[in-house]
């Protein structure tokens, strides 16, 4: 972009000219008072609040400090958009990036979290990230990125209006979280109250659980997909997941009908073992190897109820204690473990009348939801369109 087609005021810099990478080192934490430590995992995509973390007196071998009003950029896996507004301070891993204005009267605090959310900012990570299993960008490439910035009044009128927009996601979300919360207290008295037999997983399945299969997701439009982990939720499966991936033998393998069962065998403890049913009637999506697609034999279990017992309290409980793994970003869950897994299986009559009533409460949060959607899509165009505003 040409100085010459920038809005009176605005100007072109890099992002290291009016950013530092803050850097700070706390090597004792809890002697001095900082009792969090959050890592990627705590860091939700597309989510600037940090709602998770783990306990300082639990132990780290982190040393990154950061404080409240800087901006944590995950430079690991930057495809997965995990930028977050700091709220309070602690103690970060080494693959998160702690930002700051270097000057408070040119680049408003508040404004940068939006700049490294926009789509231009991310491009650039992943075109500057490098490593095969675990692609990471870094501070000096990131300092390079050219955008438009306006004057500081516009920086404050923007800042306010993407905010309030975040808040406007923050309580759809919060009225979400608390519907979700009933359902769950009405299904587990509908489980722990239903007169009929507990049974195995494997008890209402036709074969074994089948893997998946993961390629990196390609930058060109291949005309086939795979779902990433996002698709699947604690409210089932969501749309939109996906990424174009390279059209092998092995992906075609992995295919998914409509219908198809599906649980995540590796994600964070708070997310493994997320199940959902894939609902679009298309037959040019994949499922990774970090799902697994489950085979319900019709005659004895719906995969609707199926669904629901997996994303039960009694199914998430069973699935967070048996989620192993040495890393505490990623825990996985096997066929062994969902083996294990017992539910009462009524018959079908009763499984149909089950999922009849939850369905209508379904509907109820799928349409919060939407709401969510809708106005995260109008902060990213928002976000998006700011980032690249400063044409006339």
């Amino acid at each position: 972009m040409s100085t010459q087609s920038l809005k009176l005021g605005w100007k072109m810099v890099k992002f290291g000219e009016v950013v530092k990478n803050a850097n700070l080192v706390e090597r004792d934490p809890e002697a001095n008072g900082v009792e969090r430590i959050v890592g990627l995992e705590h860091i939700d995509p597309e989510n600037l609040h940090v709602r998770r973390w783990n306990s300082v007196a639990d132990g780290t071998s982190f040393t990154r400090k950061f404080v409240p009003g800087q901006t944590l950029f995950g430079k690991r896996r930057a495809y997965q958009r995990k930028v977050a507004y700091a709220e309070f301070e602690g103690i970060c891993s080494g693959d998160i990036l702690t930002f700051e204005p270097k000057n408070s009267k040119v680049l408003l605090p508040e404004l940068l979290p939006f700049i490294c959310q926009s789509d231009a900012f991310f491009d650039h990570a992943l075109n500057t990230s490098a490593g095969s299993l675990s692609p990471r960008t870094s501070w000096t490439a990131l300092k390079d990125f050219e955008f438009p910035l306006p004057p500081l009044d516009e920086q404050k009128r923007i800042a306010e209006i993407l905010w309030a927009t975040d808040e406007a996601v923050s309580a759809y979300q919060e009225a979400l979280n608390h519907i979700h919360i009933a359902a769950q207290i009405r299904l587990e008295h509908t489980l722990n109250t239903l007169n009929c037999s507990e049974l195995s997983l494997p008890d209402v399945l036709s074969g074994s659980p089948e893997s998946g299969c993961s390629a990196p997701p390609s930058s060109d439009e291949t005309g086939h997909w795979v779902l990433s982990l996002a698709a699947l939720s604690a409210n089932g499966y969501v749309r939109g997941n996906l990424k174009p991936v390279a059209k092998t033998k092995k992906m075609i393998g992995a295919t998914l009908s409509k219908g198809d069962l599906l649980i995540s065998r590796s994600n964070t403890v708070e997310l493994v073992g997320f199940a959902g049913i894939f609902n679009e009637d298309r037959t040019d999506v994949s499922f990774p190897d970090t799902m697994m697609r489950l085979p319900v034999n019709t005659q004895k279990a719906l995969p609707d109820y199926l669904e629901l017992v997996l994303l039960s309290n009694r199914g998430r409980r069973h699935m967070m204690k048996t989620a192993s793994g040495t890393s505490s970003s990623m825990k996985k869950i096997n066929r062994k473990t969902l083996a294990e897994f017992r539910f009462p299986v009524p018959d079908l009559d009763t499984q149909k009348r089950i999922v009849s009533e939850f369905n209508e409460q379904k509907k109820h949060r799928e349409a919060i939801a939407n709401h969510v959607s809708k106005t995260q899509r109008m902060l990213s165009l928002f976000s998006n369109e700011t980032i690249g505003a400063a044409h006339v």
